[in-house]
């Protein structure tokens, strides 16, 4: 390196992060500044999903450190988890810190992605905390000379029926956590006797944000450090021919490897400047299909191969005979993430290790296809997680991140790299275009016989990683492939039919690199699902509201979800809309158990259609949820509240647009998001169970605004709109004259 960075000065510019390492000899962890740890080694702190030490540190104080692989992206868990592991141990919320997403000191505990963050991520620290709990009691007897069951712990403290009390930090001499292995038998605490769980704890992230001085990695700098803007090419698949490296001052550094180029400057505003007046000639190419014709192009495309995911009955004898036969087509445009900051990282290469800040969903995942892509050793590689502005599946973080590793490496100093709006918007990985073909046949009495769906979305290639752009224009290994997400889940329908078929057309490709956006696949297939049901329910004259409670699996939770948000909406009370008014009114109801085995979510919407033009204003949104144990009721009304208003931006807004070459919505004036005259008035009830296990939050609530949306305008106007978003053309169109 040309410049030296110290560690403490590392630490230092790291916001003051306070972590915990394993002392040698199996002692107890303790809290130490970042700057006496050294970059790899780490004293040997383990992080294995299956030893408690991998989770939790006590230092003689009695403070915890909690460490998460899981990661907040704003969705609050951070606190939620804080709560898991303060009631489990039975401390006070305040004595509980915690460090996430660093892969040098957390446990890969998968991406935080799926809403599986408390389901899964929470329970492993909840059962670590237990097996914690438990050791603490044994040691606690022998210290006490009293046998467990004559023992209560409150805040930390361990007191003795009889009399006499131990403080864990007191204990911590004859703790050994490097022999403790998670037990998930190990007893724990009853509901009954929660004070922190199921309480609705101020998010500890809210007032940094609030008071600004929380540290988002797009505020974070090291000392030296370069500021690195990336040239992408002007078509997607051009090939860099050649630069002009005199169209830039000296001062600028230019780093090329196959089709990556990129300048580096001391400021950020020298980087913009070069990145703009480099002189760079590439290959004209036109690989993009036209924007006009785009779901024929998706049904033209390839078939890799054709995934069943439910086969009931004898669904093509069954559509044959039956006397009456409905069909639909919806689409999905492609969408991008739209993140409101743009994606930022900053890449450290010092001593032969790689240190990359990151907001990455998965820091273990992205340290692998690093890896890959520096030719380093996994082990040589370390991501330490900082809060970006908002992710909601794989936006730009990671490729952000391998810009400025590759750049960091090329150039021996640090380098921050950000990137612009149009890089954002250009180039991050999007959702892709969907087509889904419905049909449905029904006997003489209306009642369905045959129900058989078609979705046409892109493969899934690789192990499960997006491949990193920084790696794919440089030609280089990222340890990834072609990824929409786990797009096949609510392809599936909770109804009870004779004859059902449901099949996922996976294609060989699709037009712009793929990856997973908020619940991927399950919102597009259930606005597919959702809308055609309530055709249905129209052809057959049924209420909505009773057609699904007719065909629901056995399934008390979903009866009485649905019949939740009937009482919350007045859905048996809804107004008959207007034919003549100007502007009508409609409700909408979907419903939802998410990926078939967790989760439940009904909604209704009320909007109000201009029918001159099309306009749609969704005036109030009512959900109700069952998600199994409520962790923090507030946290999750974040969540839901959140998901409604993204979602509706998706629904009525959102859509990528291209020309043959590149994306052409490199802003927010060509790619439109919601407003806030535009939110409406969220209703929310929970239903808690707090003797059941918590399941995921956030997505499941995204899968039901389309088609509740779509279903209200229909009930407003008698226009059916199969085709997302709903722009106001789009409705227009549909609305019969």
């Amino acid at each position: 390196m040309n410049a030296t960075i110290s560690r403490r000065r590392l630490a230092q510019a790291a916001a003051g992060l306070v972590v915990s390492f394993s002392l040698p000899a199996g002692r107890a962890l303790a809290q130490v500044n970042a700057a006496a740890i050294p970059t790899a080694g780490f004293g040997g702190k383990p992080i294995s999903p299956t030893i408690v030490e991998s989770y939790i540190a006590i230092d003689r104080r009695g403070r915890v450190t909690l460490y998460a692989g899981k990661v907040d992206l704003g969705t609050g868990v951070q606190t939620a988890f804080m709560q898991i592991l303060a009631e489990e141990l039975d401390v006070p919320f305040s004595a509980v810190t915690m460090i996430q997403g660093d892969t040098a000191l957390t446990p890969d505990q998968g991406p935080t992605n799926g809403s599986m963050s408390v389901q899964a991520g929470g329970m492993q620290v909840r059962h670590a905390a237990a097996t914690a709990r438990r050791e603490l009691l044994t040691l606690a007897a022998s210290h006490l000379k009293a046998p467990v069951s004559a023992l209560s712990v409150k805040d930390g403290v361990v007191r003795a029926a009889a009399g006499g009390s131990v403080t864990y930090g007191e204990l911590l001499p004859a703790w050994k956590p490097l022999t403790l292995n998670v037990d998930n038998a190990a007893p724990l605490k009853s509901p009954a006797d929660y004070t922190i769980v199921g309480k609705s704890v101020p998010r500890v992230d809210i007032p940094p944000k609030i008071f600004a001085t929380f540290t988002y990695v797009q505020d974070f700098r090291l000392p030296g450090m370069l500021h690195g803007r990336v040239i992408r090419p002007p078509a997607v698949g051009a090939t860099l021919l050649s630069v002009d490296h005199s169209s830039v001052p000296a001062s600028v550094q230019i780093v090329r490897k196959g089709n990556f180029l990129a300048v580096a400057a001391p400021d950020e505003w020298a980087a913009i400047k070069a990145a703009r007046s480099l002189k760079a000639t590439w290959s004209d190419v036109q690989n993009l299909p036209d924007q006009d014709k785009l779901y024929d192009y998706v049904r033209s495309t390839q078939v890799a191969r054709d995934q069943v995911s439910s086969a009931v009955g004898d669904v093509d004898s069954a559509l044959a005979a039956a006397p009456r036969k409905l069909k639909a087509t919806y689409e999905i445009a492609i969408q991008t993430h739209g993140s409101i900051g743009p994606s930022c990282s900053v890449a450290a290469m010092e001593d032969g290790v790689m240190t990359l800040w990151t907001p990455a969903q998965s820091s273990h995942n992205l340290r692998k296809q690093l890896a890959a892509m520096l030719n380093m050793k996994p082990e040589n590689v370390r991501c330490i997680y900082i809060a970006g502005a908002g992710c909601y599946g794989r936006n730009g973080f990671e490729d952000v991140g391998a810009d400025a590793a590759l750049m960091a490496q090329a150039l021996g100093k640090p380098v921050r790299v950000q990137w612009m709006r149009q890089d954002e918007h250009g180039w991050d990985p999007k959702s892709p275009p969907t087509v889904i073909d419905m049909e449905a046949g029904l006997d003489a009495s209306g009642k369905v016989q045959a129900w058989n769906a078609l979705f046409w979305y892109p493969d899934t290639t690789g192990n499960g990683n997006v491949t990193l752009l920084g790696a794919d224009l440089a030609g280089l290994p990222s340890d990834g492939g072609m990824n929409p997400g786990g797009i096949l889940n609510n392809t599936q329908i909770p109804y009870r039919f004779p004859n059902i078929k449901t099949t996922a057309r996976r294609l060989a490709s699709t037009p712009l690199r793929p990856g997973w956006l908020r619940t991927p696949g399950r919102m597009q297939n259930s606005f597919a699902n959702e809308s055609f049901l309530d055709e249905i329910a129209v052809a057959s004259g049924v209420d909505p509201l009773d057609l699904r409670l007719q065909t629901m699996m056995d399934d008390p939770r979903g009866i009485a979800t649905l019949q939740r948000v009937a009482d919350i909406s007045g859905w048996r009370h809804r107004p008959k809309a207007d034919p003549h008014a100007a502007i009508a009114t409609g409700y909408g109801l979907s419903y939802l158990k998410y990926e078939m085995d967790r989760t439940y979510v009904a909604a209704v919407a009320e909007v109000a259609v201009d029918r001159s033009s099309g306009a749609v204003q969704v005036k109030r949104f009512f959900i109700v949820q069952d998600c199994g144990q409520v962790i923090n009721p507030d946290g999750t009304r974040n969540q839901i509240e959140g998901n409604v208003i993204q979602t509706l931006s998706r629904t009525m807004k959102e859509r990528v647009t291209f020309d043959r070459r590149m994306v052409t919505s490199l802003d927010w004036s060509t790619y439109s998001i919601i407003t806030f005259p535009e939110i409406p008035e969220i209703v929310i009830d929970l239903i808690d169970r707090p003797d059941s296990p918590p399941w995921g939050v956030g997505e499941a609530t995204t899968a039901v605004v389309p088609p509740a949306v779509s279903n209200a305008i229909f009930a407003a106007t008698g226009g059916r709109v199969r085709s997302m978003p709903f722009t106001p053309d789009v409705v227009k169109a549909a609305i019969p004259a």
